[in-house]
């Protein structure tokens, strides 16, 4: 067994594994610790604890100590010497006219090193800036391309829901989302009522997949033949919710629509060929209106 720690650089980010050297933490304290990119501060988010260090593939690294009051004064003057870097860097981007969006900066802990988060619809030379911006700061420049649901992330915003984007809040990865799980989840295929305020499809709509693949697998698919207390009928669409089909009944010249629950049905192989074929068709005509 190995004793740890968890520490996190950013809020809703990866969590890292330390040795606490036989020091006692609590959730919130501050530590330094040697990363890829130099000296960096973090925040304890996981308290002392026993770990089977066979989960690591990796050597656990030491932290370098409990952070001072010295050190969180450093952090907080990098966190001003960041914005001013900021305006200088949208200067010169404007001086060099790249097509690029900058989104934020950072310094590392020790300084070695000004990193610049970017956005682009496409790959940018940004040869004669880092030159340019390395000369003003005397610094080690760094400039990182970033998609947009990164953006999201680092600088936050409100989603459809009222509340903080969930990403820039707890999510530490992203998930991949598709327009399938909207499909399935019965929902509008508006771009503006599924989209978050990154523009790419809202991540809590992985958050029910699971359940409505689960019920999915229970209930028959659309088209497939089924016999109830009422007669026999072909399921015309399933509702997750209710966790019931929707049987279209034909019987004795009578023909209606009705709920159905899992153990009210019994499936046959049998599936209706026409009802699959004009439902897909509609679809399509819905796709190219």
């Amino acid at each position: 067994m190995k004793e740890i720690i968890g520490v996190r650089f950013k809020k809703a980010c990866k969590i890292y594994y330390f040795d606490p050297c036989k020091i006692q933490f609590e959730k919130g304290d501050k530590v330094i610790v040697n990363t890829i990119k130099g000296m960096e501060m973090g925040e304890v988010v996981i308290e002392n604890s026993q770990i089977d260090e066979t989960k690591f593939q990796n050597e656990i690294s030491e932290i370098v100590r409990k952070a001072l009051d010295s050190d969180i004064k450093i952090k907080q003057e990098n966190k001003i010497k960041a914005k001013e870097a900021i305006k200088i860097c949208e200067e010169k981007i404007d001086e060099f006219d790249l097509d690029m969006s900058l989104v934020d900066c950072e310094f590392t802990f020790d300084r070695s090193k000004v990193i610049f988060y970017f956005t682009s619809d496409r790959r940018v030379d940004f040869r004669d800036l880092v030159k340019d911006l390395a000369s003003i700061f005397k610094n080690r420049i760094e400039l990182r391309q970033i998609g947009v649901r990164d953006q999201a992330k680092m600088m936050g915003g409100m989603g459809i829901c009222g509340q903080v984007c969930c990403c820039h809040r707890f999510l530490k990865d992203f998930t991949p989302v598709s327009v399938k799980m909207a499909k399935e989840q019965n929902l509008t295929l508006n771009p503006s009522k599924i989209s978050g305020t990154c523009g790419r499809l809202m991540c809590c709509l992985n958050y029910e997949q699971e359940v409505y693949d689960e019920i999915s697998k229970k209930l028959p698919k659309v088209g497939q033949k089924v016999i109830t207390e009422d007669g026999m009928g072909y399921v015309v669409g399933n509702d997750i919710i209710l966790e019931k089909s929707k049987v279209r009944i034909m019987n004795n010249d009578q023909e209606f629509e009705k709920f159905y629950s899992e153990n009210q049905m019994e499936k046959l192989d049998e599936f209706n060929e026409n009802y699959i074929q004009k439902s897909y068709q509609n679809e399509m005509d819905d796709n190219d209106n």
